[in-house]
């Protein structure tokens, strides 16, 4: 015989599961992505590698924890403004995707923690108009999307990677993880997240990278 669920036994409703339960009711962020298993794992053009390699601008923002401030503005009905410590206490997750560089290299079986990016757009609520995410790092480096991509139920803003803190080289303390995408969409060394109305072109966007960045469309380079 099964239980029945007793509403009265649950913890109370918060604004996080809330927001949660109208997107699910309202489909919002869908996009009709399906998990890629098997053959279909590695992007056309990549290759498998076991180590991680380093790629950036040539200049690693050394950030210190008590200097550190993480920002997201723009159309949302709750900007946040966090400290390091203030970020750590909103809520964590653990996941573990693959990364595909757009410079053909692949690695399998992440480990992340931090915030998954869709508590984050709970607890900041994005507006109806804002369609796109722009992320800023502390080394001057843009990179946009759409929110559905930055909605992505694999997305995470992560501060940890195989259970350990992110080191500088790879985007520590903290780093945007858009797995569906090609690498250089998400972010290292992040300190803002801001919502636009409309789309607007990134550091690498503007040298000729694609506006959206699909591994399995090979969307490498503008069309343009």
């Amino acid at each position: 015989m099964s239980e029945i669920f007793d509403p009265s036994a649950a913890p109370p409703d918060t604004k996080l599961t809330l927001t949660k339960q109208r997107w699910a009711r309202e489909g919002r962020f869908l996009t009709g992505r399906v998990d890629r298993t098997g053959d279909e794992r590695l992007p056309p053009g990549q290759h498998l590698v076991k180590d991680w390699p380093v790629l950036d601008l040539g200049l690693q923002p050394e950030i210190q924890a008590s200097a550190w401030r993480l920002d997201v503005d723009g159309l949302v009905d709750h900007p946040a403004s966090w400290s390091w410590a203030e970020f750590q206490h909103q809520p964590q997750s653990h996941l573990v995707t693959d990364i595909h560089c757009v410079t053909t290299w692949s690695r399998y079986d992440n480990g992340w923690d931090g915030l998954l990016t869709r508590d984050l757009l709970a607890l900041v609520e994005p507006r109806m108009n804002a369609r796109f995410v722009v992320m800023h790092s502390y080394d001057g480096y843009t990179t946009n999307v759409p929110i559905e991509d930055f909605a992505a139920e694999d997305a995470i803003l992560a501060h940890s990677w195989q259970g350990q803190p992110l080191s500088r080289a790879h985007g520590g303390p903290l780093r945007v993880i858009i797995p569906h995408l090609y690498f250089w969409k998400s972010a290292k060394w992040v300190k803002r997240i801001e919502f636009i109305p409309a789309d607007r072109l990134g550091f690498w966007e503007v040298r000729g990278y694609h506006e959206r960045g699909d591994p399995w469309t090979e969307e490498r380079y503008s069309e343009e």
